[in-house]
């Protein structure tokens, strides 16, 4: 049984916030996010089922932890930008757009939006990315997609290392937020921060979100390795080298080095590549326990982001040449069926062995 736990709240001298902090998104991350919230504000949080809000509203429960009672659940999405000033979207990546066209009516200049969703958007259909040459004109951050379909120009982005269930377990974690306006940083700080929840900042959005969504891929083939039987060898020179492609990737869309190598870059990876919690991880393992894509997929409860982000990063590297032959043949394991040992003997074999080459 999971046993309910106290946010103490570390706001002070900040000023409070009155109207409801709003999120969009019922899944495990964006519940997580509301009862991180609810030690500061209240909090109205959007769910597209009848059902998920009446279990939020009358049982104070879902996903079978207790929440705080000041969470209020609503399915009307326009309650949320009506209500709320500060707004924090928690949807999967092949709906953001989708769901800031819905909501962007209803928002204005005042509007905060920070958000949690840690993958990428394209330009086409999601059955057209391995059809076309993808280049970073057609993949957008959540960041850029809010400012594409909104008004809205104070926009953050949340950096993990987030696994949703030590949290809502009580246990210490921190987050990066991103965004280009210290006003965000602190807004975001004061409504997110607890005696077991830390806010970074930083100035790096487009790093902190790169990152987020690439060390996606690398935990499926953490995943992969861990359900092949491999060890920690493996494990360890999969997130050392995993780092270095996810660079070398970061860079040829402009990106830096900086975030990769911080919390929301090196942090993140190591949570999401060793841990049975992740999704990405998970989908990687059973893959490799012989379950196919299609069975994990269809026997998910929630996306991991890290298979739509692998096919945009496989088109994304024959667009930039680039070498990140870790990513390719995790592409290949997933999609083409290839065998895992022909994976491991072709890395192997690999004729590139210099180390560290992107400082």
């Amino acid at each position: 049984m999971n046993q309910p736990f106290t946010i103490e709240s570390t706001k002070t001298k900040a000023a409070p916030i009155e109207r409801p902090v709003g999120v969009i998104g019922g899944g495990r991350f964006g519940t997580t996010i509301a009862r991180l919230l609810s030690a500061n504000s209240n909090v109205l949080i959007y769910v597209r089922k009848e059902s998920i809000a009446r279990e939020i509203n009358t049982r104070h429960k879902h996903f079978g932890y207790p929440l705080s009672p000041n969470i209020l659940a609503t399915t009307e999405i326009t309650r949320i930008a009506d209500q709320c000033r500060v707004i924090f979207p928690v949807v999967p990546s092949k709906n953001f757009r989708d769901m800031m066209r819905q909501l962007a009516p209803h928002l204005h200049p005042y509007h905060f939006l920070i958000h949690g969703t840690k993958g990428l958007d394209i330009i086409g259909g999601e059955e057209d990315i391995m059809k076309m040459n993808i280049s970073r004109e057609d993949v957008w951050t959540m960041s850029e997609v809010i400012r594409q379909e909104s008004v809205v120009r104070r926009i953050g982005a949340l950096g993990g290392p987030n696994l949703s269930k030590e949290i809502m377990e009580g246990q210490p974690a921190a987050t990066v937020l991103a965004s280009e306006f210290d006003e965000v940083f602190q807004v975001g700080q004061q409504l997110l921060s607890s005696e077991r929840f830390f806010v970074f900042g930083s100035e790096d959005v487009l790093g902190t979100e790169l990152a987020g969504a690439l060390k996606n891929v690398i935990a499926i083939g953490s995943g992969i390795a861990t359900g092949k039987g491999y060890g920690k060898n493996v494990q360890g020179l999969l997130i050392a080298r995993g780092i270095r492609e996810m660079i070398t990737l970061g860079q040829a869309v402009g990106a830096t080095s900086r975030s990769f190598l911080g919390t929301a870059g090196i942090g993140d990876l190591v949570a999401t590549a060793t841990s049975a919690d992740s999704r990405n991880f998970s989908l990687g393992f059973r893959i490799a326990q012989g379950d196919t894509l299609e069975r994990v997929l269809a026997s998910s409860e929630e996306v991991a982001e890290g298979v739509r982000t692998l096919k945009i990063v496989q088109q994304l590297a024959k667009h930039y040449h680039i070498r990140i032959p870790i990513m390719q043949m995790i592409y290949s394991i997933v999609f083409e069926e290839l065998s895992i040992d022909k994976a491991i003997y072709f890395l192997m074999k690999y004729p590139y062995s210099q180390d560290v080459d992107f400082l």
